[in-house]
């Protein structure tokens, strides 16, 4: 495997002291529990940790050598290492210097929701171009952006990295690490609610990805968000003169035409700058759709080839947790469809899943009940309540049969659901896996949702652990 970093150059990008010889890196990582063969491990110092406690099992797990500003007591006296001042700050020199030696175009990804989903999407699209790289797994802070630059090869053609924040000036500081040719905002909604005043904040904080451009980058925007606007308006404040929309109304740029559900996929019928192409996508639900057109304009934007990359979306799944379908076992020696949506939720989020809910029910040809397990949706700030009995609208539009809820927020949305939607309500994730289990019938279709926070990926799990 080429190396991403010799010992000279890891040296000159941190202005620090290589020992042990002419050691290269494969790669770069943080975590010595899953370092690679030569791996370069850079012990961070965290709030609950420091990671020079294990650079010794790091380096017994042949990592190509230890990032440190001190040297650990039990090395060898020749321990492949990198002797710098602070380690944070050297691995966000290695991203600087990884960033600035690559000839990729880089696509910044970031929004309320679906960030993630447009980021893996992205990846499947433009490795079908060229030489990609994706932001591994969701480290998308100021630790995982470095990192991933720092890894980024240097003959990728394409790279893609999801950019995350909860907290106003964030995002500004990881697009001017990044300095993406491209930006790709995917939404915004009320999430983060609890650390901004108001939604419009929300967006503002979200056009920072911009912060990192020049004039020629390309900003891609929804046009179908009602903040579209503000975002439009930020990036023009910022001097990007190519400003591409998506969404599904003809004044976008790029257009949902068709969304037609199939069977564990979606086929597509899209319009981007006017040219119409029809591609299958991985994924089932509209909002799907949406974001495969969003993935288009984002690569047509980087200068991919536009049918290769429609083409390839054909191999996306949705991400663990985001969406992804799977049998389970249920009571009687039947099998029911779950949805496993459980690794985040917002309102919006809790919106589209709903929606993929009813129509993973039509496509399995209408049999069996529409089930939505959900748990609480968090950091909603005081409107939480209300938002969460606003569920109550989207849940009785897509005519689910009956909603099962979890913790203290959903106590809202359950108690204010029709009678005839009622299902149980359970304090937690744990005992709301036990309901579920008593209550699945053959045929059922059952989306599990919640915030991360709320614990839903447990109900997920259990129910795929009992058998399919």
């Amino acid at each position: 495997m080429t190396a991403v970093w010799t010992a000279q150059d890891a040296a000159e990008a941190t202005n620090g002291e290589a020992k042990g010889g002419e050691w290269q890196a494969e790669g770069v990582s943080i975590d010595s529990r899953s370092v690679k063969p030569g791996e370069m491990f850079v012990a961070i110092r965290g709030e609950r940790f420091d990671g020079h406690a294990f650079v010794v099992d790091a380096l017994a797990r042949d990592a190509g050598a230890a990032v440190v500003n001190k040297v650990p007591a039990g090395l060898p006296a020749h321990a492949p290492l990198l002797v710098v001042d602070d380690t944070q700050q050297a691995l966000e020199a290695l991203g600087r210097a990884g960033r600035e030696r690559a000839p990729a175009r880089i696509i910044g990804v970031t929004g309320s929701v679906g960030k993630t989903s447009a980021k893996e999407a992205l990846g499947v699209a433009l490795s079908a171009c060229g030489e990609s790289f994706a932001t591994r797994g969701n480290l998308n802070n100021h630790i995982g952006t470095p990192l991933n630059l720092a890894n980024l090869p240097q003959h990728a053609e394409y790279g893609v990295f999801e950019m995350g924040m909860n907290h106003a000036g964030e995002l500004s500081a990881l697009s001017r690490m990044v300095r993406p040719h491209v930006a790709l905002i995917t939404n915004v909604e009320a999430a983060h609610l609890e650390f901004f005043p108001s939604v419009e904040a929300i967006a503002d904080a979200k056009a920072e990805i911009f912060d990192g451009m020049d004039a020629e980058g390309t900003a891609v925007i929804n046009l179908d968000n009602r903040h579209a606007q503000r975002l439009i308006q930020a990036a023009k404040k910022r001097g990007l003169q190519r400003i591409v929309t998506f969404g599904s109304g003809e004044a976008a740029d790029c257009r949902l035409l068709e969304a037609r559900p199939a069977e564990f996929g979606t086929e597509v019928v899209a319009s981007i700058h006017g040219t119409k192409i029809s591609y299958r996508l991985g994924a089932i639900g509209r909002h799907w759709g949406l974001m495969s057109v969003a993935v288009l304009a984002a690569s047509a934007a980087a200068g991919a080839d536009l049918a290769a990359a429609a083409a390839a979306l054909a191999n996306f799944r949705e991400p663990e947790g985001r969406g992804r379908l799977a049998l389970i076992a249920v009571g009687g020696g039947g099998q029911a469809t779950l949805i496993d949506d459980s690794y985040n939720a917002s309102p919006a989020a809790m919106t589209a899943a709903i929606d993929k809910l009813r129509m993973v029910h039509e496509a399995r040809g209408g049999r069996g009940r529409k089930i939505a397990a959900l748990g609480d949706m968090r950091e909603l700030g005081p409107t939480a309540p209300a938002l969460h009995r606003a569920l109550t609208e989207p849940l009785v539009a897509a005519g689910v049969h009956q909603v099962f809820t979890a913790g203290e927020l959903m106590r809202h949305l359950q108690d204010g659901l029709p009678a005839a939607m009622r299902g149980d309500h359970a304090p937690d994730a744990a005992a709301l896996l036990r309901i579920l289990r008593a209550k699945l019938l053959q045929g059922d279709v059952v989306l599990v949702k919640g915030s991360h926070g709320s614990k839903m990926y447990e109900v997920a799990k259990g129910l795929v652990a009992d058998g399919g």
